[in-house]
């Protein structure tokens, strides 16, 4: 690779702080969130959404709680202009939100602008300009003092207009484009001097926007650039100091978590993260992240999927299937290690709610492998755990539990695991639960039922305590086809029954037995296991009736056919 065409992040960007305080900072609350989705990320897409879209999507930033919302570049196109001449007219801007305009440091685009939000109550407008030598050089033509003197002179204007409007709530915002990359005293001589143009005070303050336009450096060099500015921004009270980072390095989310410990109030960024090449740091995890650390993000979102539907829809990209907190997957295990740890943190979960007396949903989350309890985002636990060749005895058996209400036997569960692990090597993909209870049923309970050695009838008796015996009428197995009758002695109905059994030519151990009901009731029907001995091999089987006794004869017959099928017996 010829990475010695590329500079260093150290030689291109200078960071004056050399005492931190961000590393021993936590975060207590969340900042303001700000969704640019229908501005930063809407200028990303090959197909930018049309008023009827972008209308959806902010009414469902609204919904969510969001509380200043960026919707427009209304210099930038007709579309966008009347999109913010709709929420204007149609007065669908509620009172406690305000919306947020992006114009450039030019003077009939901020006009433009202005006459976008005619007859809004509250706006911020959003003026920006790029700052970083390169961009000074390549892209504007213009040295440091001439950049400073462009924004001054956009700002001024824009004093002006908003002074001809007294009767509307109309804030400033400036954002030095690729600050990350701008030397930290011109940043500051540029804000502090806009600060003080714009007079901004604790009431009516200003926001100063330091983005990370490009990702260049590790996120510790963006927190070290965002404690400088807060240490020493003028009027600091009267300043909102905001972020927005992007993920061309993937580091957008800890770019974002450590600005905010180094000072930063505010944070702009898309749901999801979409945005131009890698995207906007993505709001959805890092609001997530804070509420996996006990912090309330300030944003509902309890119907996660229905968010993600309602992006995928509007924007029409999908999100990955691995996005932290709202892929289809990232709840989900099918590592068989995994699915242990989680089906019994799951039945740790909920004895400790009960022994609380509280919810399930209310109760300490502490489940392996699951940072946060999926029904928080409205999902339920059906898909955590998801079965394929890689999958183990404890997911399967968490599944058919879940699902059917089986208790399978410790020693059963890797029975039926490897039968599992065949059928799915076999298929090369997952299998759903109920392909788990077809496979189940086929492999113990039909042998029980339906096999080689058929039992046609039978009954048992005690004629005296301690004492059983079972008489029945047996067709197939080892003496050919026609029924015979076979009686048996005991201790209890299944070792006669074995008794019986042996004296047909077909000898066992009954080695141990459990059975469950399958629901509460009188009613419910009963499940019996069976492990057996048979010429030296384990054999497992089980039988299900309304009968325990029926469904534990069923379960030791399933045995023997199992045995036979493969020429033990």
């Amino acid at each position: 690779m010829p990475s010695h065409r590329y500079r260093p992040a150290h030689e291109r960007v200078e960071v004056p702080l050399t005492e931190r305080a961000w590393p021993t900072a936590r975060i207590e609350r969340a900042p303001l969130w700000v969704p640019v989705d229908l501005r930063d990320g809407n200028q990303a897409l090959a197909e930018p959404m049309d008023t009827s879209r972008k209308r959806r999507l902010f009414d469902l930033l609204v919904a969510m709680g969001y509380k200043e919302i960026e919707v427009a570049y209304p210099s930038a196109s007709r579309t966008d202009f009347d999109f913010v001449r709709h929420l204007a007219e149609s007065g669908a801007v509620p009172d406690e939100v305000t919306v947020v305009v992006f114009t450039p440091a030019r003077r009939e685009l901020i006009d433009r602008t202005f006459a976008a939000v005619e007859g809004l109550p509250r706006a911020v407008v959003h003026l920006y300009t790029a700052t970083a030598p390169t961009w000074r050089e390549v892209v504007l033509g213009r040295g440091r003092d001439e950049v400073r003197d462009l924004v001054y002179d956009a700002a001024r204007h824009m004093a002006r207009l908003a002074a001809a409007r007294p009767r509307a709530d109309l804030r400033f915002q400036f954002s030095p484009e690729v600050f990350n990359l701008t030397e930290p005293d011109l940043v500051l001589e540029i804000c502090n001097g806009l600060t003080e143009l714009w007079d901004a005070s604790p009431d009516r303050p200003v926001t100063h926007n330091l983005p990370a336009t490009v990702e260049v450096a590790t996120p510790n060099v963006y927190a070290d650039q965002i404690e400088y500015l807060h240490r020493h921004l003028a009027r600091r009270d009267a300043v909102v100091l905001s972020v927005h980072p992007h993920n061309d390095r993937g580091t957008g989310v800890a770019c974002a978590e450590l600005a905010v410990l180094a000072g930063a109030q505010r944070v702009e960024g898309c749901l999801f993260g979409n945005g131009e090449r890698t995207g906007n740091v993505d709001l959805v995890t890092l609001a997530l992240n804070l509420h996996t650390q006990g912090v309330d993000p300030m944003i509902d979102f309890s119907d996660l999927a229905a968010v993600r539907r309602t992006v995928e829809d509007c924007i029409r990209l999908p999100v990955h299937p691995r996005h932290p907190y709202a892929g289809d997957l990232v709840h989900t295990a099918f590592s068989g290690t995994h699915q242990d740890a989680i089906s019994k943190g799951l039945a740790h979960h909920a004895r400790r709610a009960e022994a609380l007396g509280v919810a399930a949903s209310e109760a300490p989350w502490t489940v392996p492998y699951l940072p946060v309890d999926p029904a928080d985002l409205g999902c339920t636990y059906e898909a955590v755990i998801r079965v394929n060749s890689q999958s183990g005895k404890g997911g399967i058996a968490y599944l058919l539990q879940a699902h059917h209400g089986l208790e399978l036997p410790r020693e059963l569960r890797a029975d039926f695991s490897r039968a599992v692990q065949e059928a799915t090597d076999d298929s090369g993909r997952e299998a759903d639960p109920k392909e788990l209870w077809e496979l189940f049923r086929t492999t113990y309970l039909a042998p029980g039922e339906d096999g080689p050695l058929a039992l046609v009838s039978w009954s048992a008796a005690e004629p005296a305590p301690g004492e059983h015996r079972v008489s029945c009428v047996l067709e197939g197995g080892a003496y050919g086809a026609g029924p015979r009758t076979a009686e048996g002695r005991g201790n209890g109905p299944l070792d006669a029954f074995a008794d019986a059994l042996a004296g047909a030519g077909h000898p066992l151990d009954i080695v141990s037995y459990t059975g469950h009901a399958l629901a509460p009731g009188p009613d419910s029907a009963a499940m019996a296991y069976v492990r057996c001995h048979i010429d030296g091999v384990t054999y497992w089987g089980a039988g299900q009736d309304t009968s325990v006794l029926t469904a534990s004869v069923r379960a030791v017959l399933s045995t023997v056919n199992r045995a036979l099928r493969v020429g033990a017996c």
